[in-house]
Parts: C-alpha cells; structure tokens; sequence
C-alpha cells in the first residue's frame, strides 16, 4: 500500500476513476485528496457541453467523497477557479500548469494518467504518481456478457429489454438478450464503465464525442452511446464483426478479379446497412496488401480489423486537409475510405483520385445506382467517371452487381435527332455489358434514365398488343412488327388500308402523334414480320456524295429494307439496274456511311 500526505490528482486520472478504484483495492492510502478548483470548472464545462467525460469525473469526485469517510480522509478544494480563457485552452496545458503550481505549493504527490504532466512536474522536482494502466487490459470487457459467437450487434435503450442482431449479414434475427428491462440509472452506469474502458486501454479511444452521443472504438466494438437532449433517453448501440473473410470466399469471376487487380483504382463499395460492405472492403484490403501494396485507411471511427502494416487514419482527429495532405506525402497505392458521409468526404475522396491516389469508398446504400448518385451535385458531372469506374454492390454478405463507368458522347437513348448530342456517363452491367444506365445533363437538371433491352426507346415502352389495340378500331385482322426505336409495321387487308391511312395520310399522322413513333402500314399479304425477310446479297460502294449498293438483277424495281446491327434503318426502292443510291448528307446516310466504315453488320432484305 503506498501512503501518500496530501494527493493531488489531475482531470486525467479523475476522469479514469483510477483514484477510487486503487483506494477500494488498498493500493493507495492518502490522508487528504486536495483538487485544485480548474480540475472541477473542467469537468463542470464538459458536462455542461454535454460530455461522457465531465460526468464520469464529477461521479468519481462524488465517490470520493464518500470513500474519505469509511477510509478517513478528507477532501480539499483550493487554488482559484479559472477563466474562460483558460478553460479553452485546456488542451494546451494551461489547466495542468494551475494544477502543478498546486502541488508545488502544497507539497503533495501529483497523480495522473498523462504522461506529459508526468514529465512536466518531475523536472519541477514535484513528487508524481503516473498511472499507465497496464492492468485494465487484462480484464474482460464490460459489454462482452451481451454478445455471443453470432452476436453481430447490441441495442440497450432505457426502460427497454435490451435486444441483439444475431447471425450473418442478410440473414439475421432480432431477439431480445434479457428477460428484464434495463432502468435508465443501470444503462448510464454502463455507459460510464464502457468510457472508462475506452480511456484505460491501448486499444480503445474515444473518436468522437458531442453534445449528446459519444462514439468509442473498444477492441473491435464499434459502440454509439447517445443520451438527453438529443436523444430521449440513454442509449447504447455496440457493433461487432462476425465472421472475418477473404477475398476466395466472395466467389469473384476472373474478370473481376482481373478487374480489381489490375484496373479498378476509383472503387465504390455499397449497400445496406449490415449486409457486409465494410467485410468486403476488409477483405479487399488485406489482399492488396498481400501484393505488396502499400494500403491505408481513412475511418470514422476506426473499426476494420486489419494487419499492423496497413495504417489506419481517423479523420475525426483531423482535418480534410491534413488527411489529404498526409496521403499525398505518404503515397498509397490504395487508400481505403470508410463510411462517406457527408459532402465533405466526397470532395476529399475526388480530389485523392484525381491526384492519383488509388480510392476504394463504402458508402451506405439500397442500389447500386445510388452509390454512383450521391456524386451528383457534389462533383461535376463530366468528372464522375474519372473518380469512379467500378461499384459493387453487397448484399447478404455477397456481391450482388458490378457496375462500370465511362464517358461517351452520344445522342442519348430514347432521343434521335443528332443535334442532341451530349456528354453522357455511361453505366453498364461489368459482367454482361449490357448498358443499365445513362447520367447526362438535360436543361439544367441532371437526370439518372435507367436503359435497357426493352426500354431503350419510345417504341419499347409501348407494347405491340397496345399499338395492335389502336388499329383494331379500324380493323380486324391487325399485326404488329416493332422494327426500331422509332418505328413499327403494322399489317393490315388491303381493303382497311386506306381508311386507316385516311385522305393525304391525314388519319395515320393523327395516329402517330398520339402513339409517339413512324407508323408503315402495308398489306397483311407482306410479311407479318420484317425479321423474316429474304435476305439480299449486295455489294457497297462509298462515293464523294453518297453511297451505293449494287444488288442482283432479279431485285430491280424491289422494295428493300436496310437494317444495320439488326436495327431498322429505311426502306428504299431499287433502280432498273437493281442499284440504290443514298445520300451521305442525311441523318440516315450518315448512320450506312459509319457502319460501312467501321465495318458493322449491314443487312439488306425484300420487303
């Protein structure tokens, strides 16, 4: 037991608890506890800023107080309470110096958990008690009783039963943990041991703490306590990793895996809460770092559980700037960013990719569009691709999409008219190619057109039986062929043709316009389907001004169509010589110049 005449402890050591905890255990016996009065205006500006910290001090003073009657000694409050100025500079040492020039004075020993203050009040020759807490590490923690092997999260609210997510990302149950509901005292007494836990280990901090919420990293807890006014009651939510997996258990296919090794350096993993995106980002982690790669992380908190040569950065403790600076200067090839939230996070992780700086970002979302979505507004739209070219999506703890990004210039999807034109962000399925998604700028607005087979074009979204049921006013017997994005066929007897086209084609303009696309209406004695026409050998020659495809001579004075990659493109009438000639000026020659050019599938068939 070590005796001491006059103990004088710091904010540090209050805060921890350690000077009850060693006189329970009768490792410390003073005659007198003396605080100075800037230890109890510290603690008494916390608590009134809403901080853990200032009620766990003013508690363990509480304490104490009581402890100096069963073990006989007093309690002294001396020195003056000190301004403002000094309360914010706190951090800075202006309270520890007030606290040392007690001890000098008084001539008592200095007990603190600082090693700092420690340092400081040796070289003054003041007698100190530095506390490092090497035993605490020992202990269990306060919050393991409530979790089990399949415990993935713990929910403790006030007057509540406390409950717990229990199995695997995705396929979880809710279940409560206790048959009795916990009192708002009991709840707040655990908040103060886990903060007290967070202080007296190595591996354990507090990353953030507010008015109201505290947010502690403990070992591989992730733990938010929340309390009045900001929430209605205390409340502790505490998250643990489940399972610990490497990139051979998600089943990757070779191209992406090819794709993550060798391309993929503006990554975005997302998904719903609890499903596994941080898992993933874990996984993807240790193996880049497997390839000798040099891999950091920027967390809030700090929660992957990774191997000691990858360095993991908390940017609740600095700065965007320092953040990005420290990574320039340190040169990553990878740098994970967990959890973005805000716009802040954004800006900083476009501008380390644009810097060059391999980026993999976890973001919380329910599609995977979503992830790509959060960008806009906060980047400009034509950089998006350049930041992020590969989003995978997590679900159930497994990759369920992969999407890519580029750029093209291009008439979007759904329009013709060439003068339309626009940089758009071009998003495709990674692993079938097939295009999903089209970003581009419309007026002022930036809109997000989702694409595909069906729903490429006006003509798509209408289906044949609706444009089948417009002609049956006028017909019977009614087939329908949608040949393109802008047009369809509609067949029809002879004898209902004209009606339908109406006087100067005055009825079949009406129908046009009111269904959005180029009405052909033919004989049903045709072909019911332009698919299945008779396909034309030809020859085709470019000229100065047009182009010109030589057909055999039984097709003169013939009906042909022209398809290029299965798309319809128009019909046109053969020469006597069994020769068409198109112009290269229009949208259309232009679009048989390309295709001849760049080699494309050009079909032509009778009609």
């Amino acid at each position: 037991m070590k005796k001491v005449e006059k103990l004088i402890p710091d904010t540090s050591i209050i805060i921890e608890g350690i000077v009850s905890k060693r006189i329970e255990k009768k490792k410390l016996k003073p005659k007198s506890i003396v605080f100075h009065e800037a230890v109890i205006a510290e603690l008494e500006a916390q608590a009134n800023h809403g901080r853990e910290t200032g009620h766990l001090g003013l508690e363990e003073i509480k304490k104490l107080r009581e402890l100096g009657k069963k073990h006989r000694f007093i309690l002294q409050f001396k020195g003056e309470r000190p301004g403002d100025f000094e309360i914010r500079r706190a951090k800075s040492g202006e309270i520890d110096s007030l606290i040392r020039e007690l001890a000098l004075r008084e001539k008592g020993t200095l007990i603190t958990a600082d090693k700092v203050q420690a340092i400081v009040a040796e070289s003054k020759g003041i007698n100190v008690i530095l506390y490092e807490f090497p035993e605490e590490e020992e202990k269990e923690l306060v919050l393991a009783k409530f979790f089990d092997k399949n415990t993935m999260s713990v929910h403790i609210k006030e007057n509540c039963v406390p409950k717990a997510k229990k199995g695997m990302p995705g396929a979880w149950e809710y279940v409560n943990i206790s048959k009795t509901k916990m009192t708002g005292e009991e709840v707040k007494n655990l908040a103060k041991h886990i903060t007290e836990e967070a202080g007296s280990r190595k591996d354990g901090f507090v990353e953030i703490e507010r008015r109201g919420s505290t947010i502690i990293q403990l070992v591989n807890y992730r733990i938010v306590i929340t309390r009045p006014p900001f929430a209605d009651g205390y409340e502790i939510t505490a998250v643990r990793p489940v399972k610990h997996l490497n990139l051979k258990d998600y089943n990757i296919n070779e191209k992406l895996m090819q794709r993550l090794y060798e391309q993929a350096e503006g990554m975005l993993i997302s998904g719903a809460p609890g499903h596994g995106k941080t898992t993933f980002a874990q996984a993807l982690a240790e193996f880049y770092a497997s390839t000798n790669k040099v891999i950091k992380t920027v967390e809030a908190p700090r929660d992957l559980v990774l191997p000691d040569d990858v360095t993991q950065y908390s940017i609740s403790h600095g700065s965007n700037q320092e953040i990005h600076d420290i990574l320039l200067l340190s040169r990553p090839d990878y740098t994970i960013f967990d959890e973005m939230r805000n716009t802040e996070d954004f800006r900083l992780f476009a501008d380390l990719r644009l810097s060059g700086v391999g980026m993999i970002g976890v973001m919380h979302a329910t599609k995977t569009i979503d992830a790509i979505q959060r960008f806009i507004g906060r980047i400009e739209l034509g950089v998006i691709p350049h930041i992020v070219d590969t989003v995978i999506f997590i679900k159930n703890g497994q990759i369920d999409n992969v999407f890519s990004l580029t750029m093209e210039v291009k008439v979007p999807s759904g329009m013709f008219e060439q003068d339309l034109a626009r940089p758009v962000v071009v998003v495709h399925d990674f692993n079938t190619g097939r295009l999903e998604f089209e970003i581009y700028s419309y007026g002022e607005e930036t809109v997000v057109v989702p694409v595909s087979a069906e729903t490429t074009a006006p003509t798509h979204a209408l289906a044949a039986s609706t444009i089948k049921q417009e002609f049956q006013k006028y017909s019977n017997n009614v087939k329908v062929d949608v040949v393109s994005n802008n047009k369809c066929i509609v067949f029809v007897p002879e004898k209902d043709r004209s009606s339908i086209i109406g006087r100067n084609g005055s009825n079949i303009e009406k129908i046009e316009k009111k269904l959005g696309l180029n009405i052909d209406v033919r004989e049903i004695q045709e072909s019911s389907s332009r698919g299945e026409g008779e396909n034309i050998n030809f020859t085709v020659k470019i000229h100065k001004s047009n182009i010109t495809f030589m057909l055999p001579a039984e097709y003169a004075n013939e009906d042909v169509d022209i398809f290029v990659e299965g798309d319809y493109a128009l019909s046109a009438r053969s020469s006597k010589k069994a020769v068409i000639k198109i112009s290269k000026k229009n949208k259309i020659g232009k679009i048989i110049n390309d295709a001849v050019k760049y080699k494309e599938k050009i079909e032509l068939k009778r009609s």
